[in-house]
Formats: structure tokens, sequence, C-alpha cells
């Protein structure tokens, strides 16, 4: 699937499963040099980081499956679609990256650490988490370089990843760059271990994993749990909104405006106007038919538009 920028700075869900595929492939192929790692030396970081990309290779395919689900068709259920269903399989993404990542490495460290084993051929490890931190910084490249071209002058990284409403491309960012602080935590401690000939370095590595692993999901889910709950549009666009409203001389006042987000590239706008009261009905139609189309060419995330005026209510009514 093709990457196509289209007005507004979206970018459609193409681009966002590429950075999924190569999500995939790096972690699949990093898990399964780790466990061999693992299982040569015995060092407990190194079998922490092997859970850190079996969790993210899980969470790769949950993100296809929530993409590919979001992306049918409205029925008599879910008349709008059901583009929020990305948002829930993000919530269970991070929910993996907690039980699998943060519990099993936790749990592996905490158990070494109360009985320690001496990490052997520790040159097996480096050479792994060599390996490993090539693929994830490709990895983190390719999503960090789809996240870029969303931001806009002047925007921080940390204030786009906040502001996305696409949690395919911003999951996977934040699960790389998570991989490669645990790739150096895990270096580290299996250097120390070796160095100071201490046999609680290692396990402390994991434990330390685990906790960055428990940090980054709770912000998923935190991120997750914004959307499901139907977090509102940019207030760029409802700002641009109001300006296309405002343009429109037939307009004499604007009511509340009311925004949800659907999906990553689609928005729900309610707004209430009262109209020119010397407007016939037909007029009124078409001025509304043709504010509509405005907002959605200016605005193409703003897919569902309803618009409540006020002048053809009372003369229904009458």
């Amino acid at each position: 699937m093709g990457s196509t920028r289209v007005p507004g700075g979206l970018v459609t869900t193409g681009s966002s499963t590429k950075v999924i595929y190569v999500a995939i492939a790096a972690n699949l192929a990093i898990a399964l040099t780790k466990y061999g790692a693992a299982a040569i030396t015995g060092s407990p970081a190194m079998l922490a980081e092997a859970f850190h990309s079996t969790a993210d290779s899980c969470n790769e395919f949950l993100l296809l499956l929530g993409i590919k689900r979001s992306q049918r068709p409205p029925d008599e259920l879910h008349p709008f679609g059901h583009g929020k269903e990305l948002y829930f399989w993000s919530l269970v993404v991070a929910i993996v990256i907690f039980g699998i990542g943060a519990g099993f490495s936790l749990d592996d460290g905490i158990s070494l650490l109360l009985h320690p084993v001496i990490t052997t051929k520790p040159n097996w490890n480096y050479a792994i988490l060599a390996v490993a931190a090539v693929f994830e910084g490709y990895s983190w490249f390719v999503s960090r370089r789809e996240l870029l071209h969303r931001r806009r002058p002047g925007q921080t990284l940390w204030r786009l990843i906040r502001a996305s409403k696409d949690p395919s491309v911003f999951t996977v960012f934040i699960e790389d760059s998570a991989a490669l602080v645990g790739i150096a935590i895990a270096a580290l401690g299996i250097a120390l271990g070796q160095v100071l000939h201490n046999p609680y370095c290692d396990p402390a590595a994991s434990v330390l994993i685990g906790l960055l692993l428990a940090g980054v999901a709770i912000l998923l889910a935190n991120e997750s749990r914004e959307l499901l709950l139907g977090e509102r549009a940019p207030l760029r666009q409802i700002q641009r909104v109001k300006e296309l409203i405002g343009s429109e001389p037939s307009v004499e006042a604007v009511g509340d405006i009311f925004t949800m987000q659907l999906g990553p590239d689609e928005i729900l706008l309610a707004v209430a106007l009262r109209f020119s009261s010397h407007l016939r009905v037909e007029e009124l139609e078409l001025t509304i038919d043709r504010l509509e189309e405005k907002i959605r060419r200016e605005e193409p995330a703003i897919k569902r538009i309803f618009i409540e005026a006020e002048s053809l209510r009372r003369r229904i009514a009458a």
C-alpha cells in the first residue's frame, strides 16, 4: 500500500502499515537471536530483552489487526464505522507490553536478584545486542520519519506524539525508542557485572528494563483511553472550521461546535448555526450543502458533518 499525503497534513494508512511491517521483521529476527543468546549465556538482562522483543512482535500483529478491522464499512450496528477499533487494539497492545514485557522482565530480574547466577560467555551478549541495535535503529528511523511527515512547523516530536490520532505509528516509534534504551541498559548491566564481578548487575538491568516497559505501557494506555473516550479533533482543525463557517455571509451566528475523533483520519463534526432569516428553505439547504462541501474540501479528515440550522428548524416547525 502506498503512502498518500492529503490536505491538512494527514497520511493514509498505507504508510502506517509499512512502518508496522518493518517493525515486525526487525522484532521477530531480534527476538529469536536474543533467546539464543540468553540460552547460551544465562543472562537475565538478555532474557528480559527477548521478552521485550516478543511483546513488540505481538503488538505489531495486533496493530495490523486493528487497522484491518477499523477499515470495515459502517453497518446497522455501527453507523459511524469501525474506526475506533484501532484504538481498542492499541489499548490491548499496552496491556501486552505490561503483561509480557514488563511482567516477565521484572519477575525474572527479581528472582535472580534473590538467587544470583554468573553470566557466562558475555561476548555473545554484546554481539547480539549490537545486531539488535542495528535492526531496532532502522525500524526507529522509519517510524520517526513517518511521524515527522505529519509534524507542523515548530511542533516538537513529543507534542506531535501527544497530538497524533494514529496509534499505529506513534506506538511503533515509542516501542522502538524503548527498545533502544533497553538495549543500552542490558549492555551496561552485563558489562558492569563482568568488570565488577558482581552477579547482581545483570538482573538489576532486567528489573530496570521491566520498569521501562511498564512506563511505556502506561503511556500508551493513557493515549488509547483518551481516543476511545471520544477525544476532540485538533484545535487547529476546529479553528479552521470556524474560519470557513465565518466566511459564509448568510451565517449570522455560530453555536456550539462538537467534534469527535472516529479514527486516525476520520472526524465527526456537529455544529449549530443561525442563518439569515430572509433565506428561503431551498436557499438554506443549498447554503448548507455548499458549506459542508467547503469544509470537506479544506479539511478532508472531517468526513461526517451535521449542521443544525436554527432558521430551517423554525420554518419546518411552523
